[in-house]
């Protein structure tokens, strides 16, 4: 039988809610992590047939969320993040009876046999693993002309805000569930760009760490020098509380929620974007300024430098071989040309130009491109920017400032901060030198505070 609670928290109560609403309501005795899961299932079941961000539900979330609030009773919650749910993307593992396939139909039937550190991490500080959400197939890396948030396993995932408003990857179900609040906050993954996308373009917060932060054993890679998981949420403390329970350092960043940022200098990177979405950033700038911040345009020096792909193409074949062993990248594109009329939808041409490579990491050209990547995104480039002009973080509009902090492994965090007249979301994105996710953290939630521009996508 229904618990009577639930008619008192309708669903209007739902949207948008925080972990701080939940957990007083935990509380005051008002809600069970129960009937929270239960009220998240009856929105999947209402809303994620619009969007299609939720590939597949814990069978077993009921029975944790359960056991999680017996545990309550007796000896109090294991942290903040104690029942609330939280949906993965498809490439973290789970030692559980989901699946995980990075959106791939020759994985559609991998189990994998532990956790991995993200859900380990997670089940450690009680959190609810209700899912895992659809995203783009590999990862973005299989090749060149996929649409974001396609996969062969789940279909399109499309944007609550608008069908035909791009929902930016690879992250996608997991930025586009958060948004329409399928589920409380989720777990993304990024290589370049990933989580800062869709969360941008699903108007949410993201959390790309620095790379070493949060564990990635148990991850489908890509690189292992730009992988990393990270948080999405609708706010920036939601965000923060499950860099918490992430992060391998057990460090508090909630003691950074701050909102005094006055003198603090913001180094301006403005690119890639149209005229009304210019004036949307142009708008949260001074929002930066009129906080007491200190705004200058900029340019990363390396910026027009020829970059290319070659550190990823030979670490993929490495970290992919070594993650299906005994199976292959080899074994994946023979599956996918048996299957091609359903699996190569849009080819997979970058899977091609990784077997070429020997995965060994030998090869002069990945040593050589890895060294220059590294000096070019951050001797001569963040760190040289930031340094000589003493910013304390740069600025860029949406997600077009990921690529060259994630070749050096550095952190960014993006929060919404505006929508065209199309409904389109537009975010603003802060990104700093190794290791310095507190000061991100605090700029973030001083202009999240002071703005308080995003709304609920209407579904």
């Amino acid at each position: 039988m229904r618990n009577p609670n639930l008619n008192v928290l309708s669903e209007d109560w739902l949207i948008d809610v925080t972990i701080d609403e939940i957990q007083t309501k935990f509380n005051n005795h008002e809600l069970t992590s129960y009937e929270l899961v239960l009220m998240y299932l009856s929105r999947i079941a209402k809303y994620d047939k619009l969007i299609n961000s939720v590939l597949e539900v814990n069978p077993d979330c009921l029975t944790i969320a359960h056991a999680l609030d017996e545990e309550r009773k007796i000896s109090g919650p294991r942290s903040i993040v104690h029942g609330i749910p939280v949906i993965l993307k498809d490439n973290i593992d789970t030692g559980d009876k989901m699946h995980t396939s990075a959106g791939s139909l020759a994985l559609k039937d991998s189990y994998a046999l532990k956790d991995s550190d993200v859900a380990r991490r997670l089940r450690e500080a009680g959190a609810i693993i209700l899912g895992k959400a659809n995203m783009t197939e590999w990862a973005n890396f299989m090749t060149y002309n996929m649409p974001n948030g396609y996969s062969s396993r789940g279909g399109q995932v499309l944007n609550p805000y608008g069908s035909k408003i791009d929902v930016g990857g690879s992250s996608s179900g997991s930025a586009a569930a958060v948004s329409a609040n399928l589920v409380c906050v989720s777990v993304g993954t990024e290589t370049s760009g990933s989580i800062l996308s869709p969360a941008s373009q699903n108007s949410c917060v993201g959390i790309k760490p620095t790379v070493g932060l949060i564990g990635t054993k148990g991850i489908i890679p890509i690189s292992h020098s730009q992988d990393t998981a990270g948080p999405i949420a609708r706010n920036v403390k939601d965000c923060v509380y499950l860099l918490n329970a992430l992060a391998n350092n057990n460090f508090d960043y909630t003691a950074y929620l701050e909102e005094d940022i006055k003198g603090y200098r913001f180094g301006v990177c403005r690119e890639g974007l149209n005229a009304e979405k210019l004036k949307i950033f142009d708008s949260a700038l001074k929002s930066l300024a009129s906080l007491g911040g200190i705004i200058k345009d900029t340019i990363i020096p390396t910026a027009k430098e020829k970059w290319n792909i070659n550190v990823l193409l030979y670490e993929f074949k490495n970290g992919l071989n070594y993650y299906l062993s005994p199976k292959t990248l080899a074994d994946i594109i023979a599956f996918n040309n048996q299957h091609k009329d359903k699996a190569l939808k849009y080819g997979q041409s970058i899977l091609l130009e990784a077997e070429k490579t020997s995965g060994n990491l030998t090869e002069s050209e990945y040593l050589t491109s890895l060294e220059s990547d590294l000096y070019l995104s951050r001797t001569s480039g963040i760190d040289k920017i930031i340094n000589e002009a003493e910013f304390d973080c740069l600025v860029f509009p949406n997600n077009f400032g990921a690529a060259i902090p994630a070749k050096a492994g550095y952190p960014s965090i993006t929060v919404p901060c505006g929508y065209t007249k199309a409904n389109e979301p537009v975010g603003i994105t802060f990104t700093g030198k190794a290791f310095s996710e507190p000061t991100l953290i605090k700029i973030a939630y001083a202009f999240e505070q002071a703005t308080k521009i995003r709304k609920p996508p209407q579904l």
